[in-house]
């Protein structure tokens, strides 16, 4: 199937201005690197999602779900296929009472933000996580002590056919860093958050006192996906990684920070090969010192 008929076929669903051909993905995730993706489209509304599924699943053309690729690392070649980005329309919210009804491409942050303004207590830890409510929901996001699966009632979902439904909390099987979306290729459309009332003075100085540590203590001010590595049982990764004496490590243009050892980052000019090649350094010093693998928490797509 060549690409000026998936093209076509692509602008009888969508607006040819979200439709981006031969798109380069370092525009599209938070490490700032990746080859291009054939095609990158951006439906505005479920119905229009579901018309690009249903045309890839019967052509037989590989497509990726991302929101703003805070948690994603795209390889140098690339990206086959369709990549379908909903963070820029499929983020509308709403809050009625203690209920927060938001769709899979709203941010976090803001979420955090407009549950303080109206003097909600749950969403304190995902104020300064910068991902969308659906890569949050895919992996159970949390920080300091608080995770999704405490405020989810439940989430509304898209399968490989088009079809809509809904899954309670427990339906979702969350765990640390995954839930059903970790095994299920399920597509996040929204999700219904119950919260608690509580004092706004006191939720501004959590959420405050959780930026101030995230300022001081994590490489803000670098590309990157947050925490590279997911902490092991019994451990925690960045101090695994300071054990082995990997702080500051460079190579090219990708660096074990200094700052906070648990994120490689991209000092400016790294490529997506600069990343994982150290990455493969960090997991192979920390399981040659202290005979435990560390797993990527950062998601790896695309061809080298």
């Amino acid at each position: 199937m060549s690409k000026e008929f998936i093209y076509r076929e692509l602008l009888n669903i969508l607006e040819e201005e979200n439709i981006k051909v031969e798109e380069p993905m370092k525009k599209h995730i938070s490490f700032r690197v990746g080859g291009p993706a054939d095609f990158l489209v951006k439906p505005k509304t479920e119905e229009e999602l579901s018309k690009v599924i249903k045309f890839a699943k019967k052509g037989n053309i590989p497509y990726l779900i991302i929101g703003n690729g805070s948690n994603l690392l795209v390889k140098d070649g690339g990206i086959r296929g369709i990549v379908i980005e909903l963070s820029d329309n499929f983020n509308n919210y709403e809050i009625e009472g203690k209920v927060m009804k938001a769709q899979s491409g709203a941010l976090l942050a803001i979420l955090g933000r407009n549950a303080l303004k109206n003097s909600l207590t749950g969403l304190e830890f995902a104020a300064g996580i910068p991902g969308t409510l659906g890569g949050a929901l895919a992996m159970n996001a949390g920080a300091y002590g608080g995770e999704m699966k405490n405020v989810v009632k439940s989430v509304r979902l898209m399968n490989t056919d088009g079809d809509i439904f809904e899954l309670s909390n427990e339906d979702m099987k969350f765990e640390y860093r995954k839930s059903i979306l970790s095994k299920e290729d399920y597509i996040v459309l929204s999700a219904v958050m119950e919260l608690q009332e509580g004092n706004c003075d006191e939720i501004k100085k959590i959420m405050e006192d959780y930026a101030n540590r995230r300022t001081t203590k994590q490489p803000l001010n670098f590309p990157s996906a947050g925490s590279t590595f997911k902490r092991p049982e019994g451990y925690f990764a960045a101090k695994l990684i300071d054990d082995c004496g990997l702080r500051g490590l460079t190579l090219r243009g990708a660096q074990v920070s200094d700052k906070h050892c648990g994120f490689v980052i991209n000092m400016g000019e790294a490529n997506a090969k600069d990343i994982l090649d150290l990455m493969f350094i960090v997991k192979s010093t920390v399981n040659a010192k202290f005979d435990i693998m560390l797993e990527e928490e950062v998601k790896i797509l695309g061809e080298d």
